[in-house]
């Protein structure tokens, strides 16, 4: 793996005294010289076994694992980041092929799937069913089937990072990272990894059911504006239902009941259950448009900007394959504009050209 120079080892750390010092001398041993450890604040010497290591640690300003990777990844310079845990889980011998999508310029961000080669004890049962629970619902209400969303093996370029809109602070990062990258056009590639087991001595920072509701919930809450015909209209079904229920039951009292039952106060539930589950779905539509034409004139917007970028010599680095090899959208710009050239430069000779023929006598 060439390269190897412009990639940084970030990890997010918190009281993995117990193997950090191997995860960095693993990752170092593979070729990976820089390696940046953002520790949480841990009191177990984190810290100092992975500077003994010969990584550079940073002490967290925050809380959170998400505000650790967006502090870590601001302190890198490297081009490109390949972000794991450090708790021993993720084998850095799967590093070169992470990154291989990104140095051959097909990916700007990908995702290590777990279950590709997950130890029998790697994840208990509930954890593993829930990840599956939780891949499915992100496949169905952001159409995009990623595998191991929840991953945090990941690779990807800082300069696509930093396009990303990614606030959460804990364990809901990685779904952010997923949806973000959805919603953004990020070219992703998905890479089969090692899952093993944690160390009987290390502890894990993760609650199943406790950061396992906020994910659920962020991959809710981001449907907003990737998603919002799901966003309004899951919203909506519910209240239309509920409001049917209740004007049936209305209903019944009334015309089968002997002798009839009034039901006013439920039937303006019923009747605001209604309209409100219409009004949510009719606004899920309009807003499913909004956001597929917002969606369409962006990418006209990038690809005219790689275009002129493309003409003055400054393409991204984002858009040109780590090897050198450019995009079909490139190329084709290149053409268009060396054609264009051609035909100024012809113009030009040609008037240059009629300048220099002598004025005929009057």
């Amino acid at each position: 793996m060439e390269r190897r120079e412009d990639v940084c080892v970030l990890l997010p750390t918190l009281n993995e005294a117990e193997t950090i010092g191997s995860v960095v001398e693993g990752f170092r041993e593979a070729g990976y010289t820089t390696v940046l450890v953002v520790d949480g604040g841990s009191s177990d010497g984190t810290r100092r076994i992975a500077e003994d290591a010969g990584a550079r640690v940073v002490v967290q300003s925050g809380n959170g694992k998400g505000q650790a990777v967006r502090e870590g990844v601001r302190s890198v310079e490297e081009p490109v980041v390949l972000m794991a845990d450090g708790d021993g889980t993720y084998d850095p011998a799967d590093a070169d092929a992470m990154l291989e999508p990104i140095f051959a310029g097909r990916a700007e961000h990908v995702i290590g799937d777990r279950f590709y080669r997950m130890a029998d004890d790697a994840m208990p049962r509930l954890n593993r069913a829930g990840n599956r629970l939780v891949n499915r619902a992100f496949a169905f209400v952001h159409g995009r089937d990623l595998a191991d969303i929840l991953s945090g093996y990941r690779a990807f370029t800082r300069e696509s990072f930093e396009r990303l809109r990614v606030t959460s602070d804990g364990f809901g990062i990685e779904t952010e990272l997923a949806v973000e990258c959805v919603k953004h056009g990020v070219p992703t590639e998905v890479v089969g990894v090692s899952y093993g087991a944690r160390p009987d001595d290390s502890e894990t920072n993760l609650h199943p059911i406790k950061d396992g509701a906020r994910i659920y919930l962020t991959l809710f809450r981001l449907a907003k504006t990737n998603n919002p015909l799901f966003y309004f209209g899951s919203v909506g079904v519910l209240a239309l239902l509920a409001g049917l229920a209740v004007g049936g039951y209305v209903g019944y009292e009334w015309f089968l009941r002997e002798p009839p039952v009034s039901h006013e106060a439920l039937a303006v539930v019923s009747a605001a259950g209604i309209i409100l589950g219409v009004q949510l779905l009719m606004f899920g539509v309009l807003s499913d448009v909004i956001v597929a034409v917002n969606r369409e004139q962006t990418r006209r917007i990038e690809e005219l900007a790689a275009q002129l970028g493309r003409g003055g010599g400054r393409a991204s680095t984002y858009r040109t394959g780590w090897n050198g090899t450019e995009t079909d959208a490139e190329r084709s710009a290149q053409e268009t504009g060396e054609s264009a050239a051609e035909a100024t430069g012809e113009g030009t000779t040609e008037a240059a050209a009629e300048s220099e023929s002598p004025t005929p006598d009057r």
